[in-house]
């Protein structure tokens, strides 16, 4: 699947405003580009490339919290497609590991199953390049939203 990633850099709809999510923390984490939102599905897709600092197992596995990190955030992308003001606070999260993930690029595709008054339920996979699922999130999130 060479054009696995490329094929979704092309959607207009993923110029989302990121300035809401903290850059800091976007850079600490290997933020690197939010390819793909769709508000009436709830979805996200976000690219996050994996530095060498980011690895164990002598350099050949990306540290599994940096992983759930990914998950996380492309998940608050999709709340945040879907509703601009609102904001995610994590009530649980859940990760399965499927496979080893290699020092390189990623895609998070996040999901919203359930979206409730106060409460949303999220799915998220990560891909590698050639498309391979390397990790899937369950999460339950408390919307906030500005009073």
């Amino acid at each position: 699947m060479a054009g696995f990633f490329a094929s979704c850099a092309a959607h207009e709809n993923a110029r989302m405003d990121t300035e809401k999510f903290p850059h800091a923390l976007m850079q600490t984490i290997g933020f690197s580009q939010l390819l793909h939102t769709d508000a009436e599905r709830g979805t996200a897709r976000v690219r996050f490339v994996a530095r060498p600092e980011f690895a164990h197992s002598d350099g050949t596995a990306v540290q599994g919290g940096l992983i759930t990190a990914w998950l996380d955030c492309a998940m608050a992308f999709a709340v945040h497609a879907k509703d601009a003001t609102a904001s995610l606070a994590s009530l649980e999260l859940k990760v399965s590991f499927l496979d080893r993930a290699p020092v390189t690029s990623f895609e998070a595709e996040a999901r919203i199953l359930r979206w409730g008054g106060s409460v949303v339920f999220l799915e998220a996979d990560l891909f590698e390049p050639e498309g391979r699922l390397v990790a899937r999130a369950s999460s339950t999130g408390k919307l906030i939203r500005k009073r």
